[in-house]
């Protein structure tokens, strides 16, 4: 591995906040447009890291990717129950596709998961058209918890999210 996972500093949050949203944009997994409020939420780094710990991979100084890591009971928790950590917007840059760099953070998260005292498990929420991480998802041993899927908007079935869940 020639990139470093580390916990993101402020001077890296713009950059991240933009590599995050054109992941999204660039991978059409937002139903919506440049204006759309969530792509407000991708960018606030900021507000993530002031409320989870967000990592960054680097390589020589360069953003290659980042992915938000909720503690158990973490106020930016979507799924997660007692007990469980959660990952969170995880991007990579397109250029630093297929380097491994995806993998890494999200192993990044398992261990600092392992790390917290009475952390069980992990789970995360991922779109059905993420295929790649899914992939990845699946290599690290999560496993789908269909029972747990959910709609972060509801009456917009097209945006029903998939979550996988790994057992510490």
């Amino acid at each position: 591995m020639d990139f470093l996972i580390r916990r993101a500093g402020p001077e890296e949050y713009g950059a991240l906040g933009e590599i995050t949203a054109q992941a999204y944009l660039r991978d059409g997994l937002l139903a919506f447009d440049e204006d759309d409020w969530y792509l407000g939420e991708l960018r606030d780094v900021a507000g993530r890291a002031a409320a989870a710990e967000v990592l960054v991979a680097v390589r020589d100084a360069g953003l290659l990717g980042g992915v938000t890591f909720v503690p158990s009971g973490g106020p930016m928790t979507d799924i997660a129950g007692p007990g469980e950590a959660e990952i969170r917007m995880l991007a990579v840059d397109h250029a630093a596709r297929g380097q491994g760099v995806g993998e890494a953070l999200v192993r990044a998260c398992v261990e600092r998961a392992r790390a917290v005292e009475g952390c069980a498990g992990v789970v995360l929420s991922t779109q059905r058209t993420m295929r790649t991480a899914h992939r990845i998802y699946e290599r690290l041993g999560f496993e789908r918890a269909p029972e747990r899927d959910w709609n972060p908007l509801p009456g917009r079935s097209d945006l029903t999210l998939l979550t996988y869940a790994l057992t510490l």
